[in-house]
């Protein structure tokens, strides 16, 4: 019985919507790879792969929030302590947006996400976490009712704005002013509408706001109406008005 000659490498090579030529066409099929259990799993750190992962966490966010009412994303720093007059006032904003109508997004870490989860909690409002993995274990807090967990910061960025009608922004470090200023660029781009930002505590912005004012705005890099995009306020009531007044509720 003769050996069954070897397949002749194909010049041309479809893998699905991908063209693959001379030099670039891999051996085997699409299935063969996927029903080899002897082949390396390599593939789970690939970059299509990561598309499947990056697809899913889409699936499961828009899955658990579809249906939560209208909603207000508070931000500020996992580093607050619960004894301090900002955690105070974090739980105070939680508990207003509950009793204005709003749902309670955060980032669902400790500090000042925790505060405004607990406040919603003591409403009786829903109090939601959105978690993101990272090098130090955070986890949720006790006081988040629905919580996602994200590996993708984008994800989580997008479910912090698509979901919320609105943010309100306590004193907070890098991960506060990132979300603090991709909020500020989708207003200023108008990629969203009717977006209310608030930033609570005028003494801790009072710096950043005379920069802008300053440099950005007076070195001609941004306009002069870009500094109405957000309102500065100490005032918990005023804050609640702010949002709710924007937001036409």
């Amino acid at each position: 019985m003769g050996v069954p000659e070897e397949p002749k490498k194909p010049e041309e090579q479809r893998v699905g919507p991908v063209l693959r030529r001379r030099d670039q066409v891999q051996p085997g099929t699409t299935d063969q790879r996927l029903l080899d259990t002897e082949g390396d799993s390599e593939w789970v750190h690939t970059d299509p792969w990561r598309v499947m992962r990056i697809q899913s966490e889409f699936v499961e966010g828009f899955g658990a929030l579809a249906e939560l009412p209208s909603a207000i994303s508070v931000f500020g720093s996992a580093r607050t302590k619960p004894d301090s007059p900002e955690y105070e006032a974090g739980v105070r904003i939680g508990h207003a947006l509950v009793e204005a109508g709003f749902a309670v997004i955060t980032g669902g870490g400790p500090g000042a996400m925790e505060a405004a989860n607990k406040g919603a909690r003591e409403a009786k409002g829903i109090s939601v976490g959105l978690g993101i993995e990272l090098p130090f274990e955070q986890g949720l807090n006790q006081h988040v009712d629905i919580g996602v967990n994200f590996r993708y910061f984008f994800v989580r960025k997008t479910m912090f704005v698509k979901y919320a009608q609105g943010f309100v922004v306590l004193p907070g470090g890098l991960g506060t002013l990132d979300e603090l200023f991709e909020a500020l660029t989708l207003v200023q781009t108008r990629k969203v509408t009717r977006f209310p930002i608030v930033l609570f505590g005028t003494e801790y912005w009072k710096g950043l706001v005379d920069w802008l004012r300053d440099s950005v705005v007076a070195g001609g890099k941004a306009s002069e109406h870009d500094l109405l995009l957000f309102h500065l306020t100490d005032d918990v009531d005023e804050a609640v008005a702010l949002v709710t007044k924007e937001t036409g509720r």
